[in-house]
Formats: C-alpha cells, sequence, structure tokens
C-alpha cells in the first residue's frame, strides 16, 4: 500500500515520457514526474519517496521532504487565505490547506501556526489542524516518571508553557521549572519531572537532579510528594516511629534523608521535612 503523507520505499517499474512509474508489494503504482527522477538509476532499483495529491487530485511521488509529514506537528507559515481555508507552505509545491472549522483562531497571511498534518479520510487529503490539543491523549501514557521525552513547545498558560510530549501527550513546564528562553515550535530533549493522578504530565527541560538517587531517597521523596510535600520527621524522630511510618530504618532514613538535602530537593525545619 502507498500510504499518503508518508515516505514510502517504492520499486522503479518503468521508465516512460512523464516519468518513472512506481510500485509497492501490492502492486500498488504511482507516477514519480520527471523533475524529480534521479539523474542515474535502474529498473528494479528501490526509492525513498513521499507521497501525496497533485493539484489535479491524483497520487503523486516526490522526492522533496516536507516540513512536517501526516500525523505530526510543526510550525509553518501562512502564506494566503481564500474563501475556502487558509494555506500553509511546508516546502512542497502544492500547499498544505487548513480549513476554516480547523482553525483554533482566524489564521492570516504572514502568520506561522503550530499545526497537526492529518488524512481527512472524508476527502482523502491530507489537511492541517490548528486545534493541536483534539489529537493528544493522556487517558493511556506511555512516559513514566524520569523518562526522556521529546518535547515540542505548544503554547503559553498562566501558570508555565504547554507542551506535546512525544507527538501524542499533552504535558507542562511550570514557570518556576523554565530556565531557558523558548519559543511556539521550539523541539526540545525534556523529561518527565512527575506523572499526577489525572495523568497530567509536569515535563522539564534540564536532567532532573535525582533521576538516579538510592531507592530509599527515592521512596522518601515519593513519600513526601504523596503528603503534600510535608512530613512531620527529623533526624531527631525514633526509629519505631520511622520504622512504622516510611518501612525503613533509621540509619536508612538519615542518608536518604542526607542525600536529598545535599541536593536541594528538601528543605528541614524544627517540625519536619519540607520539599523545595
Amino acid at each position: 500500500m502507498i500510504h499518503l503523507g508518508q515516505i514510502n520505499k517504492l520499486t522503479i517499474l518503468r521508465d516512460t515520457e512523464p516519468g518513472l512509474f512506481l510500485g509497492d508489494d501490492e502492486e500498488n503504482e504511482v507516477l514519480l514526474p520527471n523533475r524529480y527522477v534521479p539523474t542515474e538509476f535502474e529498473i528494479g532499483d528501490k526509492i525513498e519517496v513521499f507521497a501525496y495529491l497533485d493539484n489535479e487530485e491524483r497520487i503523486v511521488a516526490i522526492t522533496d521532504r516536507p516540513y512536517v509529514m501526516r500525523d505530526e506537528f510543526a510550525l509553518l507559515r501562512c502564506s494566503q487565505v481564500t474563501k475556502f481555508g487558509a494555506f500553509l507552505d511546508w516546502g512542497l509545491v502544492k500547499e498544505l490547506f487548513c480549513p476554516f472549522k480547523e482553525q483554533a483562531f482566524k489564521m492570516k497571511p504572514g502568520g506561522w501556526y503550530l499545526v497537526r498534518c492529518y488524512l481527512d479520510e472524508s476527502s482523502n487529503r491530507l489537511v492541517a489542524s490548528s486545534k493541536t490539543q483534539r489529537f493528544l491523549d493522556n487517558k493511556e501514557l506511555t512516559v513514566d516518571k524520569f523518562d526522556e521525552v521529546e518535547v515540542l513547545i505548544s503554547h503559553p498558560s498562566d501558570v508555565g508553557m504547554n507542551v506535546i510530549v512525544n507527538n501524542i501527550h499533552s504535558g507542562l513546564i511550570f514557570k518556576e521549572d523554565n530556565f531557558k528562553d523558548v519559543s511556539i515550535g521550539d523541539r526540545l530533549k525534556g523529561f518527565v519531572k512527575k506523572v499526577r493522578p489525572d495523568n497530567k504530565l509536569d515535563i522539564v527541560l534540564g536532567q532532573i537532579g535525582y533521576r538516579n538517587i538510592e531507592p530509599n531517597a527515592q521512596l522518601l521523596l515519593d513519600t513526601l510528594e504523596d503528603s503534600d510535600g510535608m512530613l512531620p520527621f527529623t533526624d531527631k524522630s525514633s526509629p519505631e516511629i520511622i520504622k512504622e511510618e516510611l518501612q525503613m530504618s533509621k540509619k536508612s532514613f538519615k542518608k536518604a534523608l542526607g542525600s536529598l538535602y545535599k541536593q536541594r530537593l528538601v528543605e528541614i525545619k524544627e517540625d519536619g521535612i519540607y520539599l523545595v
């Protein structure tokens, strides 16, 4: 099957006047126009091409690569707006269409917009949508705490910057966790700082300092987070209470606490331990 909006590895079948005809293993064929034909080739060679519909709504193969593939997000510039919708520059001769109904805000020529490229099943056309949130799903997460992830900066909010995680999940970088000058459309490496009970993801852009701390320190940290950031224990607490509440020895507790304190992850006060 030849996949629209994606890179296909096809076989050169025959050389004709309009170009090369390529085929897949299911005997589907597509034309590679002359302007994209390589200078050197042989019948039977494999070639990687991008497939989409040309101006006459025919499937065509090209060797150019668009700025965004099907089911991906990218920041694109609007080149023109017509009575039908907006057209976006995605690096190909035929521009990417964004219907009015798929515009989160009315697009204007020259503006830059974060969009998702997808296949409209009703028309079998590749189109764009700036309503990006509807393509994200956090019901079943594919990431966990401390995982390294690919981050795409989406849009700002009152508490931070919304991001797209690994092209499928939504996440948030809180203002206090953001130490970089970022812009919409930036692609960065990040880490999952926290997975909230409702599957919301807290993301940080830098390496998490306590990612590789020893197990007892991690347990103490998790218990603090589950206790609203405070535990009424100190190094003066009795071994019996620590064992009963934290399931670790007083010695292990002090070692874990010291590890977190050195990394400035906790603050020790007279009435207990507090998350920084």
